[in-house]
């Protein structure tokens, strides 16, 4: 059980976090729009688990992201991106598939996505990755590479290794059903991966789409019953609820002004793993995460100019 006045002791490693999964191109519509009628269309570098890599890079965490590209100018301008933000991009593989896309709407509610796959699940488990699995702190990943194979052994290998080095694991449960393949059980599959992980970060949304309607209570109760050490459910304006199986904890949301949603789950991982990696209560490490979200909301696209964590935590003091 993680307690939430308790600090997680992390040996010294050269990673503070590993984030593996997707890396691809984020295309936003310029005006909001939920049914897709905007004519015009704005790149942004996007894919969770490298949205959190470079924002705790900002935050002043040491990431490492392991994915894959295709050998195309969008997976040079994605690799370009990374390396720009200081990100090591040695275990992003370069593969012969199509970048790929996501078309989006810029929204101040839930984002309605396109999805166009191609290399984002095509990673292969190697020598180097076992190595920089080895070496992190964390390892973080979410729905999308699990979707699909050959990513989807990828992960379970390194799920499987993560445990034997007691390393700790968060998994971002964002089932969508069109990223499987079609007659394809993955909600079956994403719970069976809950009980391996130590965290878990759904919305509402995700809880809907894995479980059907619920009490947010009775969502978090069955996220517990799958065996993970801390379900963080988020609610959107209404802030977030959040337990350890023996303590639930709610906690309102910091946000004062939301100009895109794009990317603000991410950020909010991006500020809770940095604080507990710098020695913060996994309470505090909460409460940095939710500051984090906030200051994200007030920005278009997934990935912003983030300050030291330390900046907008006393920004929401």
């Amino acid at each position: 059980m993680m307690k939430f006045d308790e600090k997680i002791e992390f040996p010294m490693k050269r990673n503070d976090l590993l984030t593996v999964g997707e890396i691809l191109v984020d295309m936003i519509s310029a005006d909001y729009d939920d049914n897709f009628e905007c004519s015009t269309f704005h790149k942004y570098f996007g894919g969770s688990p490298s949205n959190i890599a470079i924002n705790v890079k900002r935050l002043g965490l040491n990431p490492l992201v392991a994915s894959a590209v295709g050998k195309d100018g969008l997976g040079s301008y994605l690799m370009d991106h990374l390396q720009s933000a200081g990100v090591d991009i040695c275990h992003v593989q370069k593969v012969d598939y199509a970048t790929s896309m996501v078309l989006v709407t810029k929204s101040q509610n839930s984002p309605i996505p396109i999805f166009y796959r191609g290399a984002d699940y095509r990673l292969m488990y190697t020598a180097e990755l076992e190595k920089a699995v080895i070496e992190s702190k964390i390892i973080h990943f979410s729905c999308w590479p699990i979707s699909r194979m050959p990513m989807r052994s990828t992960i379970e290998k390194i799920i499987n290794l993560a445990q034997k080095q007691r390393i700790l694991i968060g998994f971002d449960p964002n089932y969508h059903p069109m990223i499987w393949e079609m007659g394809e059980d993955g909600i079956s599959y994403v719970k069976s991966i809950i009980k391996h992980v130590d965290i878990v970060k759904p919305s509402e949304d995700d809880a809907e789409r894995l479980f059907g309607k619920d009490t947010n209570e009775n969502q978090v109760e069955k996220f517990l019953k799958l065996g993970p050490k801390l379900v963080i459910m988020t609610l959107g304006k209404e802030g977030a609820i959040v337990s350890n199986g023996k303590e639930t904890l709610k906690f309102p949301s910091f946000a004062k002004e939301v100009v895109d949603t794009t990317g603000a789950g991410d950020a909010f991982w991006s500020g809770f793993y940095t604080a507990l990696v710098k020695g913060f209560s996994l309470r505090e490490a909460l409460e940095y995460g939710f500051a984090v979200s906030a200051y994200k909301l007030q920005f278009t696209g997934a990935v912003v100019e983030l300050p030291k964590l330390e900046e907008i935590g006393r920004n929401h003091e």
